[in-house]
């Protein structure tokens, strides 16, 4: 499939899938742990949420290509968080918040894990997609769930199967491919 992209011109590109962006597309930059979430797990997570997040403070803690935060965006997320540690990908995520004149969307060149410890703002929906090498997903759940009001959502999306932290549920799960993903709630 890369290689069918490379060749139409298609390599390092999103199509965003629903919302006032629909069929737009996002460049992304090559960078090591840069793994897009694809169309149909987007789609199947937005179906999940209800199309329409007005009015909803969102969180996109590690942002990469930008897909689920502009994806919130375009759903008409009142303020979408993006936290990105690749000075190239934040240039690249400026490059398309512009071009999507999305106004509602801030783009900050963070670790996400400091961020998150020192962040006071309350989020209606964080979405969390480290990184699999590693194990920031130990490390962010916590901090994520200090982030949530009270009845608040967060999308996890990882390599193994997600436990929810005390206190929450899984409302909803899939995988695609080695990807494992879930909408949890509070209990």
């Amino acid at each position: 499939m890369a290689t069918q992209n490379k060749r139409s011109g298609l390599a390092n590109q999103i199509r965003l899938i629903g919302g006032d962006f629909r069929r737009r597309r996002l460049h992304f930059p090559d960078a090591p742990g840069l793994r897009p979430t694809p169309d149909r797990v987007r789609e199947t997570l937005f179906n999940w949420l209800g199309q329409d997040l007005t009015g909803m403070a969102c969180l996109d803690a590690f942002a990469g290509s930008g897909a689920l935060g502009f994806e919130a965006a375009s759903r008409n997320a009142s303020r979408v968080v993006m936290l990105e540690s690749s000075r190239d990908a934040v240039e690249v995520l400026k490059k398309n918040q512009e071009m999507l004149d999305a106004r509602q969307v801030e783009i900050v060149e963070a670790d996400a894990i400091s961020w998150m410890k020192r962040c006071q703002a309350r989020f209606d929906l964080v979405f969390l997609d480290p990184p699999f090498s590693g194990n920031l997903m130990e490390e962010t759940m916590p901090l994520a769930v200090g982030l949530l009001n009270t009845d608040g959502w967060m999308y996890v999306e990882a390599s193994a199967r997600i436990i929810p932290p005390d206190g929450f549920i899984i409302h909803r799960e899939g995988t695609a491919g080695l990807s494992h993903f879930a909408l949890l709630k509070r209990a």
